[in-house]
């Protein structure tokens, strides 16, 4: 593209889900309503697991780290977007899509490697999580730093609801391949790498449940486990969907409620899953009433 008659970009317009005025109002309310619940669910199983010390273990210190990122990217993409919705200058400056970008996806790639848990001690949950922290973190510096230096001169329409990185890299009037290749690697080995130990994980699961004697135990194992593996497969599905299969032009709608579907209505309902629904989290919340 060539970019000697055109002005550097320094800001560009989200035009989120382009709806008509008379469902702009059920539409801001949807969204609010459901980022609140994962807003207060969240935030209450965080306070269950810090206050209890019959949770602390190392299923529910994963679980509250689940809710802590839950709430973090939330927070990152929807007040943003729920204050375009009525605004008539949708913008966001280049700094601000640099600080939302890196952090939507660095937390989110964090997310993935915290969807399972497996019997451990203390010392190995901390290493773990540090441990899967810094390696994302590194895995989405590596690319930010690879779109950061890329020229931007228009149009800066992005057609989305927040700062993705594929709807942005088509407004770089320059060569994108190498950051596109990084993007694909890093979404290709964090997804599918992730998924191979949650998969391996959950087959163990699956296999111990087999072995119950009681009807009666394997039926409550295998209710709790398959509304997990739900979770899981939703949060996959789209993702890869979104990230790993080819593009295509006349897709970026269907990208679009994919995001909302793992952006916001599966941390809505997490907290139910994970923990509201298990009794040591239900007593603990009657402890609190």
């Amino acid at each position: 593209m060539d970019c000697r008659n055109k002005t550097r970009v320094t800001e560009f317009i989200l035009l989120g889900f382009q709806n008509e005025k008379e469902i702009e109002i059920p539409l801001f309310s949807a969204f609010l309503l459901m980022y609140m619940t994962a807003l207060i669910g969240n935030t209450m199983i965080i306070l269950l697991v810090c206050g209890d010390y019959r949770l602390h273990s190392p299923m529910y210190f994963f679980v509250a780290n689940l809710s802590f990122l839950e709430v973090a990217i939330t927070s990152t993409v929807v007040p943003k977007m729920l204050a375009n919705t009525f605004s008539l200058n949708k913008a966001i400056s280049f700094v601000g899509y640099l600080t939302q970008s890196f952090f939507y996806f660095l937390l989110k790639s964090k997310e993935f490697f915290i969807l399972y848990a497996i019997i451990m001690n203390k010392q190995t949950c901390i290493m773990l999580l540090l441990g899967s922290y810094v390696g994302v973190f590194l895995s989405i510096l590596a690319s930010s730093i690879l779109t950061a230096p890329l020229l931007f001169c228009g149009p800066n329409i992005i057609n989305h609801f927040f700062c993705d990185n594929g709807p942005v890299l088509k407004l770089v009037c320059a060569d994108i391949s190498l950051a596109e290749l990084a993007d694909f690697i890093s979404s290709a080995v964090l997804l599918l790498g992730s998924l191979l130990l949650t998969g391996v994980s959950y087959m163990y699961i699956i296999i111990t449940i087999l072995r119950i004697p009681f009807v009666q135990g394997r039926q409550k194992a295998f209710s709790t486990c398959v509304s997990h593996i739900t979770v899981v497969t939703l949060y996959y599905g789209s993702s890869i969907f979104i990230y790993v299969c080819p593009k295509k032009d006349n897709v970026m709608d269907v990208n679009k409620f994919a995001t909302v579907l793992n952006t916001i209505v599966m941390p809505m309902l997490n907290p139910f899953i994970y923990s509201l629904r298990n009794e040591k989290g239900k007593e603990s919340l009657r402890r609190l009433q």
